[in-house]
């Protein structure tokens, strides 16, 4: 069995650009708020509506 001779200076997998990074950080920062928002929606509508929310029939 061979073994090939890596480089330990070049890095494994794929190296993104700088681009690359730029636009993944602004979809992570996208997605985060909105989930933010929908929490925020969320908690909203359970507080309008009150505990009737925790009374009704199973």
């Amino acid at each position: 069995m061979a073994t090939a001779m890596v480089d330990p200076n070049e890095p494994e997998g794929v190296v993104l650009t700088e681009a690359q990074l730029r636009s993944r950080r602004r979809r992570s920062i996208a997605i985060a708020l909105a989930l933010g928002v929908l929490v925020v929606l969320f908690f909203a509508v359970t507080m309008v509506k009150g505990p009737a929310v925790l009374k009704r029939p199973m």
